[in-house]
C-alpha cells in the first residue's frame, strides 16, 4: 500500500467537521515547554525512489545481531529460523487474518490456535493454555489478576529472579487493582527463599526459571509451600527453548505458567512484535484471560473449531471479564506453532541441548579471563558474570569493535543498583566458535 498524503482540503474539512481551525488548535493543552520549536531537517519533497534509498542508508546504520558476534538475551533471543515459517506466515488468508469472530470462515486460523494451545500446554507440563497473549510481560501480570480471582487475596510476592520489565508491567496493571505487590531485591545468586513468607494474605507467588540471571532451580518445595498456604505458584519463562531440556513448570507443581514464545519462529527484534504465553490447570480455565480455541462438530458431525471461551469485555458486561485483552499475537503464534511442528519433540530437545552445550562452552572459556568471574553454576543458554569494572563501559567499547557482548545489568535495573558491574551473556545454537574467540579475547583486552 502507498502513502498518499492528505491535500489542504481534506484537512480543511477534517479541521471544519470537529470544529477547530487549524492543526496547532488541537495541541492547546501540551504546555509550550513540552514543544518541539524547531524545524525537522527535512526536504518539502522527494522522489519516491530518493526517499527509499535514504531509508535504506538510515537503516544501513543498525548493527544487526546476525552481521556481527552477538551475545544479547536478557528476553529477547536469537535462533535460526527455518525458511518455512516465514513463507507460511506470509500467505494472504494468514498474513491479514484477524480476530476470528465468524468460525464459518475461520476454520484455518482457529485449528492453528488449537494446535498452538496444544503445544503450549505440552511443552510447559499443564492442563489447559489460552490463544496467546501480547507477550510474556503482559502474561506475567494478568496471572496476578487471576490469582487474585482464584484466591481471593490481594498480595502478590515477585522473586528478585524475575526479570525486572516484567515485574515493572505487573506493578504498573495491578496499581489500580487493589493487588499488593511484594517485589524482591535482585536475586543475583539464586539463592533466595520464599517458601517461608508464604502466608493467608499471599494469592500467588511469582517466579522465573531460568531466572533473569541464569539460574536453573527446582521450585517443588515452593509450590508444596504456596498450596499449603492457599495460595498460587507462577512460574514465569523468558526463553521457550530451555523448556526442551529444564523440567517444567507443570511438573514442579506450577499452577500458573507465563511465557515468552519470542525464542520461536519470531525474531530477535527491538521490542517485538512477540508473543505471551499462558496456561494454567484445568479447575482455574473459567479464570483464564484472553480466548481459548476448541474442536467441536458441525450438524454433519464433521470435526470444526471455535472460540470455546472468549470471556472479554467485548463479550460479557465489563464487570464479568476476566481481562480485556482486546487482541492477540496472532500471526506470531501462528510462527510459532509452525517452528515447533517442524522441530517436533525431539528436534526440540535436540535444540535445547545445542544451546546448552553452547553456553557451557562459552562459561568455561570466560571463566579463564582475568577480571571475568562467572556467578551463575546453573544456567541453561544464558548466564551472569561479574567484571572487573563498569558492564556498561565494556559493552559499549565492545560494540565499537562489532561485538556485542551482552546486556548491562544496570540497563535493566538502573544505575545505583549495586549491578553496574554485572553483565548477562546469552548463546543459541547460532553462536559460532570464532563469536566466542572474539568475546574472549575482546573482553580480555578491554579488562587488561
Amino acid at each position: 500500500m502507498r502513502y498518499l498524503p492528505l491535500t489542504d482540503n481534506d484537512r480543511a474539512d477534517m479541521l471544519s467537521a470537529i470544529g477547530v481551525g487549524s492543526v496547532d488548535e488541537l495541541f492547546v493543552d501540551v504546555p509550550d515547554a513540552a514543544r518541539f520549536g524547531g524545524d525537522f531537517d527535512l526536504s518539502d519533497h522527494m522522489a519516491e525512489y530518493h526517499v527509499e534509498a535514504k531509508i535504506a542508508a538510515l537503516a544501513g546504520r543498525n548493527v544487526s545481531t546476525a552481521d556481527v558476534p552477538s551475545f544479547l538475551g536478557a528476553g529477547a533471543y536469537r535462533h535460526h529460523i527455518p525458511a518455512t515459517v516465514d513463507h507460511l506466515v506470509q500467505r494472504g488468508e494468514f498474513l491479514t487474518s484477524y480476530t476470528p469472530y465468524q468460525p464459518e470462515i475461520s476454520q484455518g486460523t482457529l485449528q492453528a490456535l488449537f494446535e498452538f494451545q496444544t503445544m503450549v500446554a505440552l511443552i510447559t507440563g499443564m492442563d489447559v493454555a489460552n490463544a496467546s497473549m501480547y507477550d510474556g510481560a503482559t502474561s506475567c501480570a494478568e496471572a496476578v489478576l487471576m490469582a487474585q480471582r482464584v484466591t481471593r487475596r490481594n498480595k502478590a510476592i515477585i522473586s528478585g529472579g524475575v526479570h525486572p520489565h516484567y515485574r515493572e508491567v505487573t506493578e504498573t496493571q495491578s496499581r489500580y487493582m487493589d493487588i499488593e505487590i511484594d517485589a524482591r531485591q535482585p536475586d543475583l545468586g539464586g539463592l533466595e527463599d520464599l517458601a517461608g513468607d508464604v502466608g493467608d494474605d499471599t494469592a500467588c507467588v511469582v517466579v522465573q526459571n531460568p531466572g533473569v540471571f541464569g539460574h536453573v532451580r527446582d521450585f517443588g518445595p515452593l509450590a508444596d509451600a504456596c498450596h499449603e498456604a492457599g495460595a498460587l505458584l507462577v512460574v514465569v519463562v523468558t526463553e521457550a527453548v530451555s523448556l526442551g531440556a529444564v523440567r517444567s513448570p507443570g511438573e514442579m507443581g506450577a499452577d500458573i505458567v507465563v511465557a515468552e514464545g519470542q525464542s520461536l519462529g519470531n525474531a530477535q527484534g527491538f521490542g517485538g512484535p512477540y508473543v505471551g504465553l499462558f496456561a494454567a490447570r484445568q479447575k482455574y480455565v473459567r479464570q483464564m484471560p484472553g480466548r481459548l480455541a476448541g474442536e467441536t462438530v458441525d450438524e454433519d458431525g464433521r470435526r470444526g473449531w471455535v472460540l470455546t471461551l472468549s470471556t472479554r469485555e467485548q463479550h460479557i458486561r465489563r464487570e464479568k471479564a476476566t481481562s480485556n485483552i482486546c487482541t492477540n499475537s496472532g500471526l506470531c503464534a501462528l510462527a510459532f506453532t509452525i517452528h515447533l511442528a517442524l522441530l517436533g519433540e525431539d528436534g526440540f530437545r535436540k535444540l535445547a541441548a545445542l544451546n546448552h552445550a553452547h553456553a557451557v562452552a562459552l562459561a568455561d572459556r570466560l571463566g579463564a579471563v582475568a577480571g571475568v568471574e562467572l556467578l551463575s553454576e546453573t544456567f541453561f543458554n544464558e548466564f551472569a558474570v561479574r567484571l572487573d569494572g563498569s558492564a556498561q563501559a565494556v559493552v559499549d567499547e565492545l560494540a565499537a569493535r562489532n561485538i556485542l557482548a551482552g546486556v548491562p545489568a544496570s540497563r535493566l535495573y538502573g544505575r545505583d543498583t549495586g549491578l553496574d558491574d554485572i553483565l548477562l551473556v546469552a548463546v543459541s545454537e547460532l553462536t559460532q566458535a570464532e563469536d566466542m574467540d572474539a568475546l574472549c579475547t575482546g573482553l580480555a583486552e578491554v579488562l587488561a
